[in-house]
């Protein structure tokens, strides 16, 4: 069943009165629980395309549904919580708060919905990727792999339904990077949850169920 549907996504951006076009004519679905890989080049659109599907951009023409939902009609009030229960993000740059502690981190997008349990929540999270000792660490104590891992709690703690990671593993080095690509897959089934992941690494690419390429904002299979 369809979790995720793109429907004919066009982006395009207009510099010094000249069209760019930056994707054309998208489309694909993406059932629940699958591990979709979005490779491609560096300026081949694969960025671009993971914010429409996520709702931190519309696009100039097409449609994204989520759960059936029409995302690119929503208003950011509708797409708030859209984004903070149903979908969890993980970035390339972690985007950890620099004041808040490795605890304090993943518990934010829960305190966000209220959650009484967001401290205990977060801790498990945080020993099941082998931080349970660093909470009380500040992003700065912590080492690259640290804010990776750090950074996929924070992601899951809502439970999303999606995630979308973003190049998750492209400050890290190989064996860190590997490392957080087997946890982000062992969380994303033990929480039932569809993996959207963006990356220019074959390797990475080559972990997932399906891989779409992209090329000039044109959509390649695998």
């Amino acid at each position: 069943m369809a979790i995720l549907e793109a429907k004919r996504l066009t982006k395009t951006y207009t510099v010094d009165s000249r069209e760019i076009r930056v994707l054309s004519d998208i489309s694909f679905t993406v059932d629940a629980g699958e591990f979709l890989a979005l490779t491609g080049s560096s300026g081949s659109g694969k960025t671009t395309l993971l914010t429409l599907l996520s709702g931190l951009d519309k696009p100039t023409s097409g449609q994204v549904f989520i759960e059936d939902n029409d995302i690119t009609r929503s208003t950011e009030e509708e797409l708030a919580p859209l984004r903070n229960r149903t979908i969890g993000f993980v970035f390339q740059s972690f985007h950890l708060v620099p004041s808040l502690n490795a605890l304090e981190n993943v518990m934010f997008p829960a305190e966000l919905c209220n959650d009484a349990a967001a401290a205990e929540k977060a801790g498990s999270l945080l020993d099941r990727v082998g931080l349970g000792q660093r909470a009380d660490n500040y992003p700065n104590q912590l080492s690259g792999g640290e804010k990776q891992r750090v950074a996929l709690c924070r992601a899951l703690i809502n439970q999303p339904r999606i995630i979308f990671a973003d190049e998750p593993t492209g400050n890290l080095d190989s064996e860190n990077g590997g490392a957080v690509l087997d946890l982000l897959i062992d969380l994303k089934t033990e929480h039932l949850a569809t993996l959207i992941l963006v990356t220019h690494n074959t390797d990475l690419a080559a972990a997932a169920d399906r891989i779409l390429h992209l090329k000039d904002g044109l959509l390649l299979e695998g």
